[in-house]
């Protein structure tokens, strides 16, 4: 029990890697507070969590929309009394050549991606300053490091995280916040709906493990970056369960 009695926050919790993180922590026993924009999912994930023996709130949430994350992680710190993790896990995919992208698709694709990434991160901020602990975890994607063709901006959106990550990580040490990202390669999750068949075989054959990921094997990695005292020297570090995608 890794996490026992941590306050956890997760984005992008109704499914996929939020839904395993979310999984994955209630196991390691940390109580939760989950936000998507997905309320049916949102219930079906705090469900199974609770089965654990976890307690688990919910805001239902659109992350994209102005005041929606300060609000969700106001009602979080009401509801837990405090957040100890913060996972940024929200995020949608799509495709698109540069060309072809309109700017309302790159808004979108950066306001989920990215800022909110940021306002999760000021909003939570303030409490785990004054707690002298924190950690906060950002998914950003292997795409961020090498880039991708016809996902200009879904690359561009986690590049963003990796670098606002790092220097969060240099402002916030001194507080005893360590914060670091998990760039996964590509996993089996329903955001890959958005993602063509021939990009993904493309992908796959590229790979030297030759398959994609599953949610359940990136979860680990949270736990470890979350956790003490096996999180407690990582710092402003990308991890990268990809298949082999990146090998920095």
């Amino acid at each position: 029990m890794q996490l026992q009695d941590k306050r956890a926050v997760i984005t992008g919790a109704a499914s996929g890697l939020g839904e395993a993180i979310a999984l994955g922590f209630a196991a390691q026993g940390a109580r939760l507070w989950l936000i998507d924009r997905d309320a049916e999912g949102l219930d079906r994930v705090a469900l199974a969590c609770t089965q654990t023996g976890v307690g688990v709130g919910t805001s239902v949430a659109d992350l994209a929309t102005a005041g929606q994350p300060e609000q969700a992680i106001e009602q979080a710190l009401a509801g837990l009394g405090g957040i100890d993790i913060l996972v940024n896990s929200a995020g949608i995919a799509g495709q698109g050549s540069c060309l072809e992208l309109t700017i309302e698709q790159w808004d979108q694709m950066l306001a989920i991606d990215l800022r909110s990434v940021f306002l999760c991160c000021r909003q939570a901020l303030p409490a785990m300053i004054a707690q002298r602990w924190g950690r906060i975890i950002n998914i950003a994607s292997q795409l961020g490091i090498k880039g991708a063709a016809e996902l200009s901006h879904y690359a561009a959106a986690k590049a963003g995280v990796i670098g606002f990550s790092k220097s969060l990580a240099l402002e916030v040490a001194q507080h005893n916040v360590l914060v670091n990202v998990i760039a996964p390669g590509p996993v089996e999750t329903p955001m890959l709906g958005s993602i063509s068949a021939e990009w993904k075989a493309a992908k796959a054959a590229e790979l030297p493990l030759g398959r994609f990921g599953r949610p359940e094997e990136v979860v680990p990695t949270a736990v470890l970056l979350a956790s003490e005292p096996g999180g407690n020297l990582y710092l402003g570090q990308t991890l990268g369960p990809n298949s082999g995608d990146v090998m920095p």
